[in-house]
This record gives structure tokens, sequence and C-alpha cells, in this order.
């Protein structure tokens, strides 16, 4: 038996990783909108996807078993749109955008675990008199309702600090914001939601001094399940805390605190009547006072852990992604990887500039034979400027990332710097900054 299963922008990770997954055999896989339309645009015209979506799919000869995605939004958004139109199971949209709308988002969370919940308020960047109308205390953070990558995401420090931030915020919220709106409009969004577009910001008291990790799961048939050992830590930068510097799976967090986190992400799933589909929850814990916060809910596998997954586990938890659209038990194995421990390191730089050079092919090739089962992807190009990369934070540019496996957790973090050594780059700073 062969399953016919079509890839919102397949690109060379996922022809890289899914061919890898148990019972390979039982799968074909095709594109289904390229990564330069869902992706790498600078535009996302909803409609316009969800209408060349459904025409490639009926310019097919072949069935339709299953449609997935491992791509942030419009990608996330488009997967239970289009699934609807073919009858194919997959999570409601109400129920997605319960998790990708920030503000609908945090009034859920608030429903059913206010004590992980931290105060926060919408805000209309468009509004003059916003600072003015602020709520909650400073310091804060601020970002678009809908926006990934910490895209136009602000720590602010007094209100003159959000009147200097909100044009900029205003500039470049629409890219997402205006397709976002045309989302909500195949939905039923309640009023205390639906006031807040895709065109405002929500503020958030800040959480960040804790340990970040991720709870990787999926929901099938009404129960919540782990997906491998389900919790993956991230590092972030020290000073600017929005800048992730690398993943690391399994998770070192105590197993208690594992399994609070796994009961909130079931409390509140089932709340919003998320079913058959992955889904992760990025959670803070500050370890002083053993509190939870929730930071996000995503309606969607992370592709940043995928590899990470399949070097600890032996197959990428796309394995998940495509069963449970299938609407079969997700057959993922469970420690059955090369190493007992594995990253993915972001290789950032804080100056923008222009690249004069990147690692040559013959030096990636000698990484990847020197750790086996390591993964390079370059994000820039000689002569590109940095400032010309999408989806970046706003205090960094991120030029690649490497995906490798350890003995253990002293083991891996030396070879993320011996692979940083081997990987050189050269940035020319520019005359003026970012």
């Amino acid at each position: 038996m062969s399953w016919d299963v079509y890839v919102v922008g397949y690109d060379d990770l996922g022809r890289y990783l899914l061919p890898q997954l148990s019972h390979a055999q039982d799968y074909a896989f095709h594109g289904l909108l390229s990564p330069q339309k869902v992706v790498h645009a600078e535009e996302y015209p909803f409609d316009r996807l969800v209408s060349d979506a459904l025409g490639e799919l009926e310019a097919q000869s072949g069935k339709v078993d299953a449609i997935v995605g491992y791509w942030d939004f419009p990608t996330s958004a488009l997967l239970p749109v289009l699934r609807d139109r073919l009858g194919l199971p997959g999570p409601s949209l109400e129920a997605v955008l319960k998790c990708e709308h920030k503000y609908w988002s945090r009034l859920e969370q608030r429903r059913v675990m206010p004590e992980c919940v931290p105060p926060f308020q919408a805000v209309d960047p468009f509004d003059d008199a916003a600072p003015d109308k602020l709520e909650i205390d400073c310091p804060f953070w601020i970002k678009p309702i809908k926006a990934h990558s910490s895209h136009l995401g602000f720590r602010i420090d007094s209100p003159e600090q959000l009147r200097e931030i909100l044009p900029r915020i205003r500039r470049g919220i629409g890219r997402f914001g205006k397709p976002f709106d045309e989302v909500c409009r195949y939905a039923d969004v309640p009023d205390e939601a639906a006031a807040v577009t895709g065109h405002h910001c929500i503020a958030e008291e800040i959480i960040s001094a804790g340990h970040q990790c991720t709870l990787e799961g999926y929901m099938q048939k009404g129960e919540v399940r782990l997906t491998g050992s389900g919790m993956i830590d991230s590092v972030r930068h020290e000073e600017h805390r929005s800048v992730l510097l690398r993943y690391e799976y399994p998770s070192r967090l105590p197993e208690p605190v594992q399994q609070r986190m796994y009961e909130y992400a079931s409390r509140f799933m089932r709340h919003i009547g998320f079913d058959d589909g992955p889904f992760n929850i990025e959670f803070y814990y500050e370890e002083e006072d053993e509190r939870i916060w929730v930071l996000e809910v995503n309606p969607r596998l992370s592709r940043s852990h995928a590899a990470i997954y399949g070097l600890v586990d032996g197959a990428s938890h796309f394995q998940v992604m495509v069963d449970t659209a299938l609407g079969i038990e997700p057959r993922m194995p469970q420690r059955e990887g090369r190493y007992p421990v594995a990253a993915k390191k972001m290789m950032r730089v804080f100056e923008d500039g222009h690249v004069r050079r990147v690692p040559t092919d013959e030096e990636i090739r000698k990484v990847e034979k020197t750790f086996p089962g390591t993964r390079v992807e370059l994000n820039v190009k000689e002569g590109m400027p940095l400032h010309d990369l999408q989806h970046q934070d706003s205090f960094s540019f991120e030029l690649g990332v490497v995906f490798i496996g350890g003995e253990s957790h002293a083991d891996l973090l030396s070879r993320i710097e011996r692979c940083r050594d081997m990987l050189p780059f050269e940035i020319e700073p520019l005359s003026s900054g970012r």
C-alpha cells in the first residue's frame, strides 16, 4: 500500500528527512506550493495561495491521502483550510487560530491555566496614544499578533521607547498582518478576539528569565501524547533573550517538571478542541519558585527539531506529522538513533554587513564526514548584505545552522565549537548600523 502525501513548501530538508521515516516505502511524497510561495515570498496573499493549492491538487491524476507541512504561517493556516475542502483529517481552523492568534490564545490559556499566563494586553501600533494606554508595567515584550522568528519583537523599558519603536512596527507588520486577517475571515472568531486584528500587537510581561524548553506532542482521538522524549531545551543569548543560540534534545529538566508541562499541554489542547495533528508548546521554568510559564502554543511541529529527533530517535518527528494526517497511529521510533543527545546550532552574528566568504562545499563535507550524521545548512551567499535575510530576530543574523549529535552533553558542546571553527565566514561590516 502506498499513501500519496502532499507537502506544502517541500524543501531540501524535507527531501532529506522524509525518505528516512519508518516504513518509508508506504509513502509517496509530492510538493504542494513551492517554498518560494509560502516561505521566501515578500507577500503571502492567502486567498490566492488557497486557490493555487487547490488548482495544483486538481491537476494531479492520483489520489490525495494527506496534506502536511512543517513551516510556520501561512503554511500552518493553509493546512486546515485545504484539508477541510478535501475532507481530510486534521485540526480545525478555529483550533489552529486559538494557537496562532497570540491574543486569542492568551485568552484561552487564561481560562484553563491562568497561573501560567503573564499579564498581557493588545496594542494598536497605529494609535499614537498607545504608549499612554499601557496597563502593564515596564519592562515588557511587544510583538505582532502574528509573526514568527521574533520578527518585530522588542523589549520595551519605557513608554518613550515604545514611541520610538512604533514606526518600525507599522512599516513591517502588514507582511504577516494582511494575510492573517484574510485567514480569520475563514473562521468563526469571537468578538473579543476579532477586535484584535493581524495589524495589532500584544504586550506581555517578561517571563524569559528561566529555563526555556519546548514540548513536542500530538493529539489523536482526544488523547495528548508526547513525541519521542517530548521535551527540547532552548538555549538563548544572555543579553538578547529573543535570540536563540541552539536547541538541545532531549531536555535536561527534571522529570517532575516535564510531567507538569505535559499536564498543562493536555489541559489546553483538549480545551481548544485540537485533534489529529502535532503541536508544540514553549515553556519557561523558574527553578527558584518552581513556576511554569507558557510562552506560546504552535499548532504544528517545529521544523527546527526534525533533524535532531532523527539523530537521537532514528527518525525525524515528521513521522508524527505524516501519520496523524493519514489518521493512523504514528510509527515513531524512540532512542534508536546514532546518538544519545543532539542539537541544532544557529551560527549568528550581531552586526550587519556584506558576506565576503561562506564555507565551501569541501569544508561542509569535511564537517559532515568528521561528525557522522551532521547536516549543515547555509542561509547566506557570497556578496549578499545580511539585512536581505528574511525572518530574522531584531538583534542578530542567522548565517546558517548545524544539526549535530554527541555522546554526552559535554561532547556535544565540544563538537559544536569544532564545527564552528571548521566553517569559516567572512563578514565585512557596514559603515553604518542595521
